[in-house]
């Protein structure tokens, strides 16, 4: 059931997404959206040194990962094309547990109209 979340892992895959992604933000987290042509989801997390030390980045990046996992069942990501998603997370995630994040994603997707309930 567990479905394998594929990565965006170069530079210029994150630069593409910053430059011409949609991007929705909360204090919690920015969120990037793409249309590709893979066909499928691409997601990328960043956590920059502003969050803390490599600890803090680690768990910020976990509570992203897990928020994203929870949510993806209810997501409508292929739409004839697949999308890139980068979440860049805030310093405020640094005291947020998954289920702040989750909500905060699920209105970001929402407002992007990749949800399929609500």
């Amino acid at each position: 059931m567990s479905e394998k979340i594929i990565t965006l892992k170069t530079n210029g895959e994150f630069r593409r997404l910053y430059g011409r992604g949609r991007s929705y933000v909360h204090p919690l987290l920015v969120t990037y959206f793409l249309k590709n042509r893979t066909g499928i989801a691409r997601i990328g997390i960043t956590a920059g040194k502003k969050i803390g030390n490599a600890v803090a980045r680690n768990r910020a990046r976990r509570v992203i990962r897990e928020a994203y996992r929870q949510i993806l069942p209810d997501l409508a990501l292929t739409r004839s094309r697949g999308w890139d998603i980068v979440f860049v997370a805030r310093t405020r995630i640094c005291t947020a547990k998954s289920t702040q994040v989750k909500g905060v994603m699920k209105k970001h997707f929402q407002e992007a109209g990749l949800l399929l309930n609500n």
